[in-house]
């Protein structure tokens, strides 16, 4: 593999993308000893699901990004820069809502082709509302 990147590295890629500088994710925490990136995603009213005057419950479109995000950014800080997502899943436990949400991505096993991560989604409050896997290409680009 090749080098590594540093939280300051995944906020600046974070940055340069338009689609992911919108959703206004923050990477707040890395861990390459354990695989795992952290995220924050702030709720916007662009975000939220339909009905007069809002909900402030996060749409799960927003929430499903937000997990193949974090999810491929685990990846991208062992391997030195973003990869494609090959495939990734969503459950969603319970409604997301609150001022922002908070995602941990863990990396299970990266390969030499092929990544498989962990992906936990927590509101304000810590509770659990929505988990994910992803499988990533360890290719970057």
């Amino acid at each position: 593999m090749s080098q590594t990147l540093t939280l300051e590295q995944i906020q600046q890629m974070l940055d340069r993308s338009p689609f992911i500088s919108f959703l206004g994710l923050r990477a707040t925490a890395l861990d390459l000893r354990s695989g795992s990136v952290t995220m924050t995603m702030p709720m916007r009213p662009e975000l939220q699901r339909g009905g007069p005057g809002g909900t402030a419950m996060f749409h799960g479109g927003p929430v499903a990004s937000f997990i193949d995000t974090v999810g491929d950014f685990a990846v991208a800080a062992a391997v030195g820069g973003g990869v494609p997502t090959m495939n990734f899943r969503v459950d969603y436990l319970r409604p997301s809502s609150g001022s922002a949400l908070t995602a941990t991505a863990t990396a299970r096993r990266i390969g030499r082709s092929v990544a498989v991560v962990d992906i936990d989604v927590f509101d304000p409050e810590g509770r659990l509302t929505a988990i994910g896997r992803g499988t990533y290409s360890t290719a970057v680009g």
